[in-house]
């Protein structure tokens, strides 16, 4: 009853009840005015045929353009309003000037190192080609002289996280989606309030909407009273608007310029597995070490500026890249991020490279499998070009929905070839790729919709770096643990009848 009673007061609930009744009041109100005067019921289906046009033509994935289109044109006058406050891809004008604005102003902080790429180049082409679609799409260049170490769950990276914190210097800088008080959330904020307290700048940034169940609405004000500078990204209020779907998905730790995290993992104690919610939560995470952390430390002034409208002095927080030659390290490291702001999805372009220059075997950790018809093509065609393709999702779920969602493509995928598992020991959030013992993202871009699309996210890009045998033998000792699931199985498991209702779950996915 306790349990009932806080999630009816929480403030999921009542901004979800808010936004809700908004909703309906506008669908009563157009249902109402329609049936009373004609013209506007034709007005609404005329605005519907409009809207389903201006969609179609939008630079978008078209499996997005046909969700939306159905549920405009089959239900108008629920449809059209829905899109309008849901649907859309883009942010306002005025954020995204200012968001431009920011974009130029971190330009002179993101060079090429003109000896790194040639040596790329010349020594190895086909990676060459996807560093510099990396760099052409977001801005980010690849790097020499950075030491990078895969972590396989969250247990093993969070203690190597508070040594780093504990060696701080000068700033460190947060940037999780979700935040949760716990073990984890103590024991990390410890640590930042006694850095706050010794004068180190302290920033800390979290998504409203992925903190609106699990925070209490002003607890940053507790840590701002310690020293702690917080921003929150696009507030959830119970107000419709336009920019309600975008979310930051990111999840970036930089230490004093020198060390950087990103990964799967928040801050949360399932996350650690300090607590059980669906099975043993197996998440990943990369920590850099050298040159590549100056795009972290970038990535993140740039969504502060974002957020908080500041002017900050990226020259403060920039490291020369000269201090970092003394570090050893093999391979090429190459952060990367991700915006809905344009109309290139660097997350989605760097898993299809990878998986259309596969020659031997690309392996995935993905926790929830809805890829568009783009990757569903990419992932058969290496599987029938005899590319060894095997994808691991979770075996036990933390979404119901999105589950079945995700088996709803296993069949179609397993007919041409392609292998999946699912991890028996509980919930897989890993976002990983590996492929021909050369190549490895680690990052928060999960296959699905809102990620590919509409949030804003994060990964790294690896070559020849020890950190991809790392990710390689921890799919490897995945598998072990994991079932791999034959079309047989699909057909026995879903009768005639939930296969239809997987079918009817697929077009509604970019909506999801």
């Amino acid at each position: 009853m306790k349990r009932i009673l806080k999630f009816l007061t929480g403030r999921l609930f009542i901004t979800g009840m808010m936004i809700v009744a908004q909703i309906a009041w506008i669908v009563w109100f157009l249902v109402d005015v329609s049936a009373r005067y004609h013209a506007v019921s034709a007005l609404i289906n005329l605005t519907a045929i409009v809207l389903a046009f201006y969609v179609i033509t939008r630079w978008n994935n078209p499996s997005f353009h046909l969700s939306w289109v159905f549920f405009i044109m089959m239900v108008p006058i629920v449809g059209v309003p829905v899109y309008l406050i849901f649907g859309r891809p883009g942010l306002t004008r005025a954020t995204r000037r200012r968001m431009d604005a920011v974009n130029k102003k971190i330009e002179p902080y993101l060079q090429e190192q003109p000896e790194v790429t040639e040596r790329l180049r010349t020594q190895h082409p086909q990676a060459a080609s996807q560093s510099d679609y990396i760099w052409r799409a977001s801005g980010q260049p690849i790097y020499g002289h950075t030491d990078s170490t895969y972590y396989r769950c969250g247990e093993e990276m969070f203690p190597v996280m508070l040594e780093d914190i504990k060696k701080a210097e000068k700033f460190i800088f947060l940037e999780y989606f979700i935040w949760d008080e716990g073990e984890m959330y103590d024991a990390l904020v410890a640590e930042l309030i006694k850095k706050a307290h010794a004068g180190i700048d302290v920033r800390l940034i979290y998504d409203d909407f992925g903190c609106i169940s699990t925070m209490r609405p002003h607890f940053y004000r507790k840590l701002q009273k310690e020293g702690i500078k917080c921003a929150a990204f696009n507030p959830a209020r119970p107000i419709l608007a336009i920019i309600m779907n975008h979310r930051d998905h990111r999840k970036l730790m930089v230490v004093d310029g020198k060390v950087g995290y990103t990964g799967g993992a928040n801050i949360a104690d399932e996350y650690i597995n300090r607590i059980v919610r669906f099975g043993y939560w197996k998440d990943c995470g990369i920590r850099l070490q050298g040159a590549a952390v100056r795009s972290f430390t970038v990535m993140f002034l740039e969504m502060w500026d974002f957020i908080v409208g500041g002017n900050s002095d990226y020259t403060r927080y920039m490291i020369p890249l000269s201090q970092m030659e003394q570090i050893e390290s093999k391979g090429y490291v190459q952060p990367y991020s991700d915006t809905p702001l344009d109309d290139e999805n660097v997350g989605e372009n760097v898993y299809l490279n990878m998986i259309n220059r596969a020659t031997k075997y690309i392996y995935i950790f993905t926790p929830y499998l809805i890829p568009d018809q783009e990757m569903i093509v990419a992932l058969c065609n290496a599987a029938k070009s005899g590319v060894d393709v095997r994808i691991v999702t979770p075996g036990i779920p933390d979404k119901k929905l999105v589950y079945q969602l995700t088996r709803s493509h296993y069949a179609r995928l397993l007919k041409k070839g392609v292998r999946i598992y699912e991890y028996t020991p509980g919930f897989l959030h890993s976002k990983c790729f590996v492929c021909d013992d050369q190549y490895a993202t680690v990052g928060t871009i999960n296959l699905d919709y809102r990620s590919l699309y509409l949030h804003f996210e994060c990964g790294v890009f690896l070559y020849q770096t020890p950190s991809v045998t790392q990710v390689y033998e921890d799919m490897m000792t995945t598998f072990d643990v994991s079932r791999e699931i034959t079309y047989a199985d699909c057909q026995r498991k879903y009768p005639l009848v939930a296969r239809m209702a997987q079918a009817a779950l697929r077009l509604l996915a970019p909506l999801l």
